[in-house]
C-alpha cells in the first residue's frame, strides 16, 4: 500500500464497496493501523474539491476523488489495488485537498 494508490474499500452499511485514494504518507504507513483516504465516486459535481478520473487514469468509468469526504479508516479493510495516480493527478489532488480544507 502506497500514497496515491487507488484501492478497494468496503464502507459500513448503507454504503458500499468503492475505490479510495490513499492519502497517508508512505513513511508512516507501516506503523499505523489506520490510513487516511478520499473516496472515489461516480457522482460528479464539477467543483474544485474533486479530481476527475477516467479510463485514461485506470478507472472503469468516469468518476472523481471527493476531497470533501476525507476520512481515516482501518488499514486492515483496505483491499486490492486498482491503479495509482499520475504525477499530474497527484498535483490536482493536492490542490483539491487544499480547497476542501481551506488551507
Amino acid at each position: 500500500m502506497k500514497h496515491g494508490e487507488i484501492r478497494w474499500y468496503t464502507f459500513k452499511t448503507p454504503d458500499k464497496r468503492r475505490p479510495v485514494v490513499i492519502l497517508t504518507r508512505d513513511t508512516i504507513l507501516e506503523y499505523l493501523g489506520e490510513v487516511t483516504v478520499a473516496p472515489v465516486t461516480s457522482t460528479i459535481r464539477n467543483i474544485p474539491s474533486e479530481v476527475f478520473l477516467s479510463m485514461n487514469d485506470g478507472m472503469i468509468k468516469d468518476c472523481v476523488i471527493n476531497c470533501d469526504h476525507i476520512q481515516t479508516v482501518s488499514k486492515e479493510k483496505i483491499g486490492s489495488l486498482i491503479t495509482s495516480l499520475s504525477t499530474e493527478k497527484t498535483i490536482e489532488l493536492r490542490e483539491a485537498i487544499a480547497f476542501a480544507l481551506n488551507i
